[in-house]
This record gives C-alpha cells, structure tokens and sequence, in this order.
C-alpha cells in the first residue's frame, strides 16, 4: 500500500479508536518504523511499504490505540532540545518540566540566554558577577526523582562547571537516566544514587535543589488521562491522597541539605499550589510560577 494511503487509513483506525491526535501519532508511529523524518512521508506519497514495515505499523497502530503512549512506543522523547530514550520505567518528560530548568538557570546563571524578563538576577545572588555566557557557576546541584535523567542533564549541558547529583528510588528509572547520560556524552559529569529523596546526603551539601515530584493526588486519578494512569509509572505521578505527600517529606529533607541561602525548586500543579506555600512558610522569597497556561507550575524557595 502506498504511503498515503497507508497514512490515510492509519488517521482513520486511530480516529475510531478515540486516539487523541490521530494525524500526528499516525505520522509518527510511520516515522519511527520506517526511521524517517516527516517530510519523506509527503515527499514520497507513492513509496509502497513492505510487507515486514506493514507489519511492524499495524503493530505499533494497535498498542496506540489500545493507549499505550506513543513515547513507550517509539522508545523515544524529546526535552530542551534533546532526544532521551525512555520506557516505562520513567515518566515521559513534558515541556512543563522544562519550566524548572528555567527557573534553575535564573539563579544559577543570571546572565544565560535562556533567562527571561522578570526573572532571578544577580541580586539573589550578592556578590555573583556574571560569568562566561551559558557557563554558570559551579555550584553544587541534585536532581530529586530524576526518572528519565532530563532535568540532570539539560542542567549538565547548560551548566559545564556544575556539578550535578541525581537520584531515584527506581533501580530501573536510574538504568535509563545514566544511558540517556552517556548517550548526550554527560555521564562523567553527573552522579547518580540510588536512594530515597535525599536521605543519604549530609547537611549542607548543595546549592540548590531541583525536583520533578510525584505531585497528582489519588482522589484527582479520575481526571488524569488514561494513558497515564494505565502505563506511566505510578510513583512517578501520585503523590498520595492529597498530591502533597511526597512534598512535605522531600521540603524538611531539602532544608536540611541545602547551604545557607541555597534554593529548592520543584515542579507542582494548580491543585497543590496552596497547600505548597503552607509547607513553605517557614521558608524565604517563596514564589509560584505559571506555565504558559496560567496553571502554577514551579515553585521556588530560599533556605533561610
């Protein structure tokens, strides 16, 4: 059959099985098997697939629309520019996590591009000159429930004279993040452990901590997508009853890691935001930030 029309009945299959997207996880699902990029798709509209690549299609077309996602599928992600191999050992990264990047950069390295208006400047830092652009400080950082390894290592490329800590409490998650690690040409530049939060740190440790936490609530699992719920792992998303379990033993954990002055930042929903703020009360420059849809996405918070 003729890619087109290969595309065509594909668009068609996923839309009768309530795929969301159906035109984009179509073109994708044929991207990955034929390991093309898009615009061979249109470029060769009468290109016949083989009999195997057919095969291979209807086979990831069916696990899509029985709702495994499309990531677990291809065995693949993109994040801050970056391909990263994922499974379903990880949370798949999500462009709202790359809100915690920014923030991080905003305290880390005022002067690097990826700094927004309105954001950290030197005056969180007294004393911090700007160093080389897209250098930063080497400051010592750790990735909370790193997963897939991508906030560690966005940190890593961004941040050459860091030096970056990562843990999990997944044995398999952290296979993954150190394969992605190698795979950007990272891995000697990051320090994975295998731990719960951060129990196995000393006092005082690091300057800032940066976090993807298990944020969603158990009585919110009725309004996560199926998809979700079903195939990513569940530690990785809910949090607890609330959504705040894991938050209030990672803030106490935190503060007692953190220097003097060091910064904890962690991605949060709109469902969690106040009660987050409770938790951080004791806590200086406490601040909310909303994603590109108003939702409150990161919050951030210096250890007196």
């Amino acid at each position: 059959m003729p890619l087109k029309d290969t595309l065509t009945s594909a668009i068609a299959r996923l839309t009768k099985d309530n795929v969301p997207s159906p035109r984009m996880n179509a073109e994708l699902l044929l991207m990955f098997t034929l390991n093309v990029e898009r615009a061979y798709l249109y470029a060769h509209p009468e290109r016949e697939l083989t009999k195997e690549e057919q095969t291979r299609y209807d086979e990831a077309l069916a696990h899509r629309a029985k709702g495994v996602p499309a990531q677990y599928i291809t065995g693949h992600q993109e994040f801050w520019g970056m391909d990263f191999v994922v499974t379903p050992a990880v949370l798949i990264p999500r462009p709202e996590t790359e809100h915690v990047i920014e923030t991080a950069l905003t305290i880390l390295d005022p002067c690097h591009p990826s700094r927004s208006e309105g954001s950290a400047t030197n005056d969180q830092r007294p004393g911090l000159a700007c160093p080389e652009q897209g250098e930063g400080t080497n400051d010592r950082i750790v990735d909370v429930g790193t997963g897939s390894g991508c906030i560690a290592i966005a940190l890593a490329k961004e941040l050459p004279r860091a030096e970056i800590h990562a843990t999990d409490i997944s044995p398999d998650a952290l296979e993954i993040a150190e394969a992605n690690a190698a795979r950007h040409q990272l891995a000697a530049r990051i320090q994975f452990h295998d731990t719960d939060l951060l129990r196995d740190f000393a006092p005082n440790s690091f300057d800032i901590i940066v976090s993807n936490p298990p944020y969603v609530g158990e009585s919110e699992k009725d309004q996560v997508q199926l998809e979700v719920r079903k195939f990513e792992p569940r530690n990785a998303v809910f949090g607890g009853p609330t959504g705040l379990e894991v938050i209030a033993r990672l803030i106490p954990q935190a503060r007692d890691v953190l220097k003097p002055g060091g910064w904890l930042i962690f991605e949060i929903s709109g469902t969690i935001a106040e009660g987050v703020r409770q938790l951080l009360k004791e806590w200086e420059e406490v601040t909310v930030t909303n994603d590109l849809q108003g939702i409150p996405r990161v919050a951030r918070a210096r250890k007196p």
